[in-house]
């Protein structure tokens, strides 16, 4: 079965005005000036400030989709500073990262609140990507299976695997997130794997169709090899996300 293929940039807590101009102007020339075509879906997330600006820009690249880097877990009403799923939709978002290891480390989210977020973008029409990954002392205390797994059920225990359906899993394993360390492609494949044969015990036809990106320091140097492995189905890209060419080289066929 073929699924579909994402790279998804995360730009985390970078930009300007300036710099999101400038950055979607280079990405248009470089898929202009070159033969290679791009994967299936590429995503640009960056901050809130700029979602509407970048939602402007990228009605001259439509090969190029909108996504947001966190939702609230609730509709709407007085929560100052928190931006509802409605409001993504609005603006021109059709994805949102869900349950990022920043926002489970910064901001202390529980898997309930993942969960809530996870489960508002959906009823809005946006497609969650959930991140799930370990930290460097859970993956050395051998318990990376427990841990995404764990982080699988929050979601499973609450709607059932149909929950998947339309979303996006990441595997981020935290030690690899800005640390210039990668899992190898065998390493991150293990995990993938894992992962869908866990859903495939609840619905074996959803879990084969479901993408899932692996993230963690992914360049345009390794991205090839990741991508080659038969339970990769993309990547999450943090750093090298925000060089318009480095991006465009991760993203294309």
């Amino acid at each position: 079965m073929t699924r579909k293929t994402l790279v998804v940039g995360n730009w985390k807590m970078h930009g300007s005005k300036e710099q999101v101009a400038a950055y979607f102007s280079e990405l248009q020339k470089a898929i202009q000036n070159s033969s290679d075509k791009l994967l299936n879906e590429v995503v640009v997330c960056p901050p809130f400030i700029y979602l509407a600006q970048a939602a402007k820009l990228l009605e001259q690249l439509p090969q190029v989709k909108l996504g947001a880097q966190d939702v609230s877990g609730f509709t709407q009403g007085a929560y100052t500073g928190q931006i509802a799923a409605s409001m993504l939709v609005d603006i021109g978002c059709q994805y949102v990262i869900v349950g990022h290891s920043e926002r489970r480390q910064y901001c202390q989210e529980s898997e309930e609140e993942i969960a809530d977020k996870f489960f508002a973008a959906k009823a809005t029409g946006l497609t969650p990507i959930l991140c799930v990954g370990e930290t460097q002392a859970q993956r050395e205390e051998k318990r990376t299976e427990s841990v995404v797994l764990g982080q699988l059920q929050a979601i499973l225990t609450r709607q059932g695997v149909q929950s998947f359906q339309d979303a996006i899993i990441a595997y981020e394993p935290v030690w690899a997130i800005g640390t210039g360390l990668t899992a190898s492609p065998q390493e991150a494949q293990a995990v993938h794997l894992l992962l869908r044969q866990t859903l495939a015990e609840y619905d074996v036809g959803l879990a084969q169709r479901l993408p899932i990106l692996y993230g963690g320091s992914v360049k345009s140097s390794n991205a090839q090899q990741l991508f080659a492995m038969p339970d990769i189905d993309g990547a999450l890209v943090g750093g090298a996300s925000l060089q318009a060419s480095e991006f465009f080289a991760i993203s294309k066929v």
